[in-house]
């Protein structure tokens, strides 16, 4: 079994969503151009079978496949979107807990015998 299968059985149920619904929404766009599977495989250099299996979400068909579909679809830009650092809500929160740790507490005490410590 390759490393991909294997991983592939790890997928969580919210990512094989995604998929199909990406998938989904690939196969409508196809359909709305009035453009055949075939036509669409051509131009992406795969098979009609792949092609099929990309509409259906198969999470085995490669992210080049999905993204030059996106391309044909004129979306390719919105690939950049999917891992911006300013959207990654885990490291957010990462970084709320690091800063939450520090607890920089300033009594007056403390403030004070700071800035006489600065004075001299």
């Amino acid at each position: 079994m390759s490393r991909s299968s294997e991983a592939l059985k790890y997928l969580p149920p919210e990512v094989s969503a995604a998929l199909a619904t990406l998938g989904e929404q690939i196969m409508l766009a196809r359909k709305r151009r009035k453009e055949s599977q075939r036509l669409w495989a051509d131009r992406i250099g795969i098979s009609a079978p792949t092609m099929a299996r990309l509409e259906a979400g198969d999470p085995a068909v490669s992210m080049g496949n999905y993204a030059t579909a996106l391309w044909l679809m004129g979306r390719s830009h919105a690939l950049a979107e999917l891992a911006d650092p300013a959207l990654d809500q885990g490291a957010l929160e990462a970084d709320i807990r690091a800063i939450k740790q520090v607890k920089a507490i300033r009594t007056r005490a403390s403030v004070k015998a700071r800035l006489e410590g600065q004075e001299a």
